[in-house]
Formats: structure tokens, sequence, C-alpha cells
């Protein structure tokens, strides 16, 4: 029963993370911290996303602005040394609650709702706190999409940027995971690679439904739903932090 439930977990955050470019894999993130333990969780969670926002991608390869990812890179390459440096495993809680707080904060100060991904400087610090996000906390979602829904971007381009930079993170999140804290896992490989199908089956499934939405519709839909994943973010860190 439990494989079912990740499963089923598995192909609607795809279809979600399809459409909206976010949230997905902040649910999913919840769902199997809740139910596994960490390392686990960590673990099939990244390769779910990776091979989730990988596809989503491809599909919208055409979408990419490759001129974000090298400035990108180089601040996803400095979390990733600090990290290895203090081989931290860290506490999700606390660090849900921090995300979950950022878009509110976003929200309520000018300065930085004026963030914006196509700008080099915020590119870099953008690669340096999502990746730090992604290797605390497992996911990144809200933290993201304050930089790139501020952008002069279409949601075709938005969608597939964050794919891509996200595909990158969740790979260096296993690689931390699974090879640099060598934490491991005791899941079977056929849950992985049930999973992997269904993350890109989803996928396709959500980027089709992608195309039948306007730009003006996307935006606003898009945050609401950040400041209610962020939300559920602060809750479910308050609750991992919550002693029995």
């Amino acid at each position: 029963m439990l494989y079912v439930i990740v499963l089923v977990s598995v192909l609607a955050t795809s279809v979600l993370s399809g459409i909206l470019g976010m949230a997905g894999g902040m649910i999913l993130m919840a769902i199997l911290v809740s139910t596994m333990s960490v390392a686990n969780a960590m673990l099939l969670h990244g390769a779910v996303q990776a091979t989730s926002n990988g596809s989503r991608a491809w599909f919208l390869r055409t979408h990419i602005r490759w001129q974000i990812l090298p400035t990108y890179l180089a601040g996803a390459a400095v979390a990733v040394g600090f990290f290895t440096w203090l081989a931290l495993v860290p506490d999700a809680g606390v660090v849900l609650i921090l995300v979950g707080l950022f878009p509110w904060l976003a929200r309520a100060n000018k300065r930085l709702r004026g963030l914006d991904v196509t700008r080099p400087l915020t590119t870099f610090v953008c690669g340096v706190v999502v990746t730090a996000a992604q290797l605390l906390a497992g996911a990144s979602g809200p933290l993201l999409d304050v930089f790139y829904l501020n952008s002069p971007l279409t949601r075709q381009e938005i969608v597939a940027n964050k794919a891509l930079t996200q595909t990158i993170g969740h790979i260096l999140k296993i690689v931390y995971y699974g090879v640099i804290v060598s934490l491991g896992t005791t899941l079977p490989w056929w849950l992985f690679a049930v999973a992997l199908a269904l993350a890109v089956g989803g996928t396709r499934l959500g980027t089709m439904l992608l195309m039948r939405w306007n730009d003006a519709a996307f935006q606003k839909v898009s945050q609401a739903i950040i400041l209610l994943i962020a939300t559920l973010c602060v809750v479910q860190g308050v609750r991992m932090l919550i002693p029995g």
C-alpha cells in the first residue's frame, strides 16, 4: 500500500508540475518524508524529480534561455562546494519553514519582488540559494518561483528554464546524498523504475495541458499556488520539529 501511495503521488505531482512548472516537487517531498526515512525520501525524490524536470525541459527545449545556465551553474557549484566541505545532513523541518516564508516575504517586500532571473547577479544568487535549499530540504519550488515569476519570460520559457535548472539541482542532490554523504537506500529498484516512467508520462500530460493556458491566467494561478504551497511548507516544517 505504501508503494501504491508513492506511485500515485508521483503521477499526480508530475502532472501538476507539467502544467505549472512548480508545486509538484514540494508536495511529493512532503509525502515522501512523511512515509519513509530521510535517506530514501531524498534519493527517490531526486530521481523522480530529475526525470520529471528533465523530460519537461526536453519537451519545451525550444523555449530554454541557455544564456541563464552558466551563471546559475556557478552559483550551484558554490552551494555544493560549501555543503561538501561541511558534509551536512540537515534538519529538513527548519529549512521547510524558511523556504515557506520566503515567498511571503517576497510578496511583502518590493525589493524582493523585483528579483529577475534574467539578470546575471540574480541568476547567480538563485543558483546558490536554490541549490542550497534542495540539499537542505529536498525541494525548493516556492523559492525558485520567486526568481522566475518576476521575469519578462513567457509561461513556456518560465516552465522550460525552471525545469532545466531543477533537473541540475536534483542530480546534484542525488550525488550529494548518494555519494558524498553516502546515506544509501532500502527501496527496491523496481519502485524507482516505475516511478520514473510515471514521472515522464505525467509530465508529458501536464505540458500538453500547459499549452491551453494564456500568460495572464498562468501568472495569476501560479502566484496563488506559490503562497498556498509556501504555507503548507511552514506547517509541515513545524510538524517535523515537534517531537512525538
